[in-house]
């Protein structure tokens, strides 16, 4: 959709803004809202503080949203004995000034008081709230990139003050908050659409390769118990091997050497984060070994390596000779096939099956701490058809995923789009570059 211009800009005084409409005027934010503060947080151990009434919002539930509820609650006692700890009414903008959630915003549905990384802005008098909104996420990558502090960014409360917004009259700025509103709401549920079809992606790509690697091709094929719970059956004319069975040496685990060197002649040191989610490496994690201390880990073509411990437990990955010389770290365990029975390729499908995970999953549940060793992988049941079976459902597998491949990347791409048609219009419409003024706005529930 196209929008039309203004009929008249003029030089704004606001930096990086350029022109404005004519009639918009420049306030400072301390002159927009007559209540610009933060709050505190009182002592977690004391009981008398928190349990009450007053909603208390820390920078972990800015997400860009209205804020309807809060984990904790504060009791008046809290208020009384905190100066700090302010009530903010309904319709208050809040910002993250620091640490990871650092930009992150926000907005009172309810009266709530807040933790002392949050900047909230009250009692509005320039500024239309909702309109102030969006200024500021449209503002806030310049805020970032422009704050201090040394370990962290940092946003300064008094620097947000001193900011210079151009907006016009009030019922324009509601107009442009509804426009933005109605608008941004309809992109993010085809976002949210895209999500869901990402999801239905990977549903779907889990049931092709669970399907193939335990059932087969053809759903003819006469079945037999396998004896197994989590497999079921499985095709008459298969085996079922333990893992340990189907390598060619025991597993084993890598190198517990720190990654110091970034040498690219040396063979590169694979640890458990260098490796995405599609099992490729990344690129800016490079780390390497000095050879003689590789020497007894380096990777052959097709080896699988397997997440032994923490979140990662189960994960896996396929090394290919392309990426030239590599050995692995201690928190990972090489699976080494023996290609007289399992294909390196159908045992990376079988490792990306409901089945195998339904195995890794069983085996967590009853640990303290998530840890998979080697003699567990070993002990996993592999599904084993004929080696030229095998090779056919790889070769199958290889044409499902590069279509399912090309299918995510084109719903990411399409989630890219929107975001940035998102960011663009909420940058022309604060900024005055687009005149929405006489913008039909369907009502709620229309």
């Amino acid at each position: 959709m196209s929008y039309l211009a203004y009929d008249s800009y003029r030089k704004a005084k606001t930096d990086f803004v350029g022109l404005i409409p004519s009639h918009w005027e420049e306030w400072k934010v301390s002159h927009g809202f007559a209540q610009i503060g933060s709050g505190t947080t009182p002592k977690s151990d004391n009981s008398l503080y928190y349990g009450g009434e007053t909603l208390w919002v820390t920078t972990s539930e800015l997400r860009e949203s209205f804020i309807y509820e809060t984990a904790n609650h504060v009791t008046q006692d809290a208020l009384n004995e905190h100066s700090a700890l302010k009530p903010y009414a309904p319709g208050s903008v809040i910002i993250a000034m620091y640490g990871a959630t650092i930009g992150r915003l926000g907005m009172l549905w309810k009266e709530a008081t807040v933790n002392q990384a949050c900047c909230v802005f009250a009692a509005p008098e320039k500024f239309h709230p909702r309109f102030f909104y969006f200024w500021l996420w449209m503002r806030r990558p310049i805020l970032i990139s422009l704050s201090s502090g040394g370990g962290q960014p940092n946003l300064n409360q008094e620097e947000l003050k001193r900011l210079r917004v151009p907006i016009p009259p009030i019922p324009e700025q509601q107009q442009i908050a509804a426009f933005l509103d109605w608008k941004t709401g309809q992109i993010d549920a085809l976002i949210t659409r895209k999500r869901e079809l990402l999801e239905k992606l990977k549903e779907k790509r889990l049931a092709v390769i669970t399907q193939a690697v335990t059932k087969g091709l053809n759903p003819a094929t006469p079945m037999r118990d396998s004896g197994i719970t989590w497999l079921g059956q499985v095709p008459q004319h298969w085996g079922v091997r333990r893992l340990k069975f189907t390598a060619s040496k025991p597993l084993q685990y890598g190198a517990n050497e720190a990654a110091e060197l970034d040498d690219p002649e040396c063979p590169r040191y694979i640890r458990i984060t260098d490796i995405k989610e599609d099992g490729t490496l990344h690129e800016d994690t490079f780390r390497s070994l000095p050879p003689e201390v590789a020497d007894p880990y380096l990777l052959e073509d097709g080896d699988l390596l397997l997440a032994r411990s923490g979140a990662t437990v189960g994960k896996s990955f396929q090394y290919l000779d392309a990426w030239g010389r590599a050995a692995y770290a201690g928190y990972l365990i090489r699976f080494r096939v023996d290609p007289a029975v399992l294909s390196a390729r159908f045992g990376y499908y079988f490792l990306r099956s409901q089945f195998y995970w339904a195995c890794i999953n069983s085996s967590l549940i009853q640990a303290t701490i998530q840890n998979f060793s080697a003699e567990k992988y070993a002990g996993i049941n592999v599904p084993l058809p004929p080696l030229n079976e095998q090779e056919a459902i790889v070769a199958e597998l290889e044409k499902q995923k590069v279509m399912i491949d090309q299918l995510e990347d084109a719903t990411n791409q399409a989630i890219d789009r929107l975001t940035e048609y998102r960011t663009a219009l909420i940058t022309a419409a604060t900024t005055g570059k687009i005149d929405v003024r006489d913008v039909k706005i369907p009502q709620l529930g229309a």
